[in-house]
């Protein structure tokens, strides 16, 4: 089995290194840019498809978001733009961590979203999960789900028993967290749940986590819920909310 591909890029050449060690000692290939200028250049000369106008997307993006000229952004937009890299999975580094931060990273196509400082064994486990977790969402091809035509207006179907979620008709992968976090909200819409509420409801009291990771959960449950990613409401200050209606 051929080593999974990964293309760092970050402007601080001692952070690349450190990650570029780490994820070839854990058995990636691994390819580093200090610019979204460099990267672009890297992924149109890569030496495994064909010379200069080749194109050799990696299998995973790690990708800050601030860098002088083209931003971490911009660079994301550019990628998901091009057929050939859309499907690439992109984890920004960075030290934005606002909501409005997250969500316009995960608006832009991002899998995963981890912020500065961080230590290096985070990275590793976050780099296995979203290969693993697109893996197997490549794996899952989506299936039109037949209703009745009285049904067929559910915008988001939640099977408790299958541990499948619907939308609009179309089956759609949802993690186990996501699956019931979305569940949690969708049984209570209208209440407000607080992160510390979503923590403890949803994850095992063996596991640490921050309130940080439940948001970083919402943008991907509204990620997937396409044109439907209105109803989950955040509540400044007091956390997240569930609506049965589409807001204006």
């Amino acid at each position: 089995m051929s080593k999974k591909r990964i293309l760092i890029v970050d402007d601080e050449p001692d952070l690349c290194d450190i990650l570029r060690f780490n994820l070839e000692a854990a058995g990636y290939e691994v390819l580093t840019a200090h610019s979204a200028d460099e990267a672009i250049s890297s992924l149109g000369n890569g030496q495994d498809c064909g010379g200069p106008s080749g194109y050799a997307p990696p299998d995973l993006l790690l990708l800050d978001v601030m860098m002088p000229g083209i931003s971490g952004f911009e660079l994301a937009h550019r990628l998901k733009a091009d057929a050939r890299a859309k499907l690439t999975p992109i984890i920004f580094l960075t030290a934005l961590d606002s909501e409005d931060d997250l969500l316009q990273g995960f608006q832009l196509g991002a899998d995963d979203y981890i912020a500065k400082p961080f230590s290096v064994r985070e990275v590793l486990a976050r780099v296995r999960a979203v290969l693993a977790r697109t893996a197997q969402e490549a794996d899952t091809t989506p299936v039109a789900i037949v209703q009745e035509a009285e049904a067929s207006a559910i915008a988001i179907a939640i099977d408790a028993v299958a541990k499948t979620i619907a939308i609009d008709g179309r089956a759609m992968p949802f993690t186990p967290t996501e699956f019931n976090l979305l569940k949690m909200l969708c049984d209570h819409p209208g209440r407000v749940f607080s992160r510390e509420e979503l923590i403890s409801l949803v994850w095992p009291s063996d596991v640490i986590v921050t309130t940080r990771t439940v948001d970083v959960n919402m943008a991907r449950i509204r990620k997937k819920l396409g044109r439907h990613a209105q109803r989950i409401v955040s509540r400044l200050g007091f956390g997240y909310c569930y609506l049965d209606q589409e807001t204006s």
